[in-house]
């Protein structure tokens, strides 16, 4: 899954934050909703502006920015 094609980043929209394509959706909103324990089709019947595949991406791009944290070790 290459989530830049569904995650994109404007300045001025959402201060600044991924959002899905086309929407005002952040990859956190979606994220936050996961967490919370909706299920895809739960978001899906609830925002019919997304599909599947921009769910997926939101967690391929949280995956992709976790592995790219770097470690700090306290002294």
């Amino acid at each position: 899954m290459n989530y830049k094609d569904h995650i994109d980043i404007t300045s001025g929209k959402r201060s600044g934050k991924p959002c899905v394509k086309g929407t005002r959706i952040t990859v956190y909103d979606v994220l936050g909703w996961l967490a919370n324990g909706m299920s895809t089709v739960e978001i899906l019947e609830d925002f019919p502006e997304l599909k599947a595949e921009h769910i997926q991406a939101c967690l391929a791009y949280a995956a992709d920015r976790e592995h790219h944290l770097a470690v700090i070790n306290a002294a």
